[in-house]
């Protein structure tokens, strides 16, 4: 029998399941604040990533730490189903201002999800693995895991994410953008600056007309384009001439021959700084490629009937206007969902310390644990719906090899 969001048997799970989130809620919130409270930044999250694995293994997974050869990762499994399931979770924060992006409440959602769902893995045929995801902020953990083998066998993939109040809870259709980093480098000649000005080659000068270069650049790129910098090196004191400058930048778009377009152009402004000043120019890749999100049309339904449920807003999206995740490189390959959890009380913008404040208030865990009964329900609904669980199983991600791809 096909069990549909809206049949007797899945109501009859469904509660289940809100029974089971409800059960580990004190466990899981004291998880989400501790995580907030110890900010650890990308490839630093050694207390974060322990006490979630701690946790999930007293819920009865079994955990294997250092996943993919990440020491902050994990992968926490349970059950021998056919069909393998990811919840991904995250718990890096921003230098600086620690959890603004609330990675605290996506961690605290999965975990939730993952605890409510373990009693039900056989009675759903299903693998279900809640996969510690390091370094989403800077690093790429997602695409070194994938690229490890940590998501082979995976048949669909699912986390969420906490955003500013205000938007639709209706994933459908929504997206994030690629995104490239990359450090300049400019190298140059160090003099005097007054007694040998004229023997130096300014890097600083570079620095600064690449910044020119790009920010009028920006006037002629498509509104959903994005380019931002940062001078990191361009000297150190007022009396020598700097012979190096670095300056940080990355490129975005929602489209990678458009993300690829946009580098180039990108690069020509530094090209130029470098040619203007005579200065050399090396530009190298500093974090990997995040690739566009694509959402599962089928999970995507399936999650707004759970956030219907709770009376959320599911009128169809806009979409989103910036921001990039790694998770964009999992949904390239294995289905996915990434929805948006819009947090009531106040329109503060993300990676912002007002949003750090945000995501660790009793709004915020509200929000967090009904989409950890939404995640669960989309789980169960996608595993007891024949098509889409024949679907998915094909689906199952596996790496090219070499070999595979005929090459020695």
């Amino acid at each position: 029998m096909e069990l549909t969001d809206t049949t007797p048997a899945m109501a009859t799970l469904r509660a289940a399941l809100a029974v089971g989130v409800e059960r580990w809620k004190p466990r899981v919130q004291d998880l989400a604040r501790e995580i907030h409270a110890h900010k650890e930044i990308s490839f630093e999250e050694v207390r974060s990533a322990e006490a979630i694995a701690a946790l999930l293994a007293e819920g009865g997974f079994a955990v294997e730490r250092g996943t993919g050869g990440l020491p902050t990762a994990f992968t926490a499994s349970a059950g021998r189903g056919e069909l393998t399931v990811a919840l991904c979770v995250e718990y890096d924060a921003l230098p600086d201002i620690g959890h603004a992006c609330g990675h605290n409440l996506i961690a605290g959602a999965s975990v939730a999800a993952a605890l409510a769902l373990q009693p039900y893995v056989d009675e759903l045929g299903i693998t279900l693995k809640a996969i510690g995801t390091p370094a989403e902020e800077h690093g790429g953990g997602k695409v070194l895991m994938l690229e490890q083998g940590a998501f082979d066998g995976v048949g669909l993939a699912l986390m969420v994410h906490p955003v500013q109040d205000g938007l639709t809870y209706n994933p459908a259709g929504t997206s994030a953008q690629a995104v490239g980093r990359y450090k300049a480098t400019f190298t140059g000649k160090a003099a005097h600056a007054a007694a040998a000005p004229h023997q130096a080659v300014n890097a600083a000068d570079a620095a600064v007309l690449s910044q020119v270069a790009v920010g009028l650049l920006r006037q002629q790129i498509p509104g959903d384009h994005r380019i931002a910098l940062y001078v990191a090196e361009a000297g150190h004191v007022t009396n020598i001439i700097p012979d190096r400058a670095v300056v940080q930048f990355e490129c975005r778009a929602f489209t990678l021959p458009e993300y690829e377009a946009l580098l180039e152009r990108v690069r020509r402004c530094f090209e130029g700084a470098a040619l203007a000043t005579g200065t050399t120019l090396e530009i190298e890749a500093t974090e990997p490629l995040y690739e566009p999100l694509l959402q599962d049309d089928a999970l995507a339904a399936h999650w707004t009937a759970a956030m219907d449920a709770f009376g959320k807003d599911t009128s169809p999206s806009a979409g989103l206007s910036g921001g990039s995740t790694d998770m964009g490189n999992i949904s390239q390959v294995i289905p996915s969902l990434h929805p948006w959890l819009s947090i009531p009380g106040a329109n503060v913008p993300i990676h912002s310390h007002a949003f750090a404040a945000l995501a660790d208030t009793p709004e915020a865990y509200g929000v967090m644990f009904e989409a950890a009964a939404a995640l669960a329900w989309t789980v169960a609904a996608a595993a007891s719906t024949p098509t889409e669980r024949e679907r998915f199983t094909k689906a199952a991600y596996r790496r090219r090899t070499l070999t595979q791809e005929g090459t020695s």
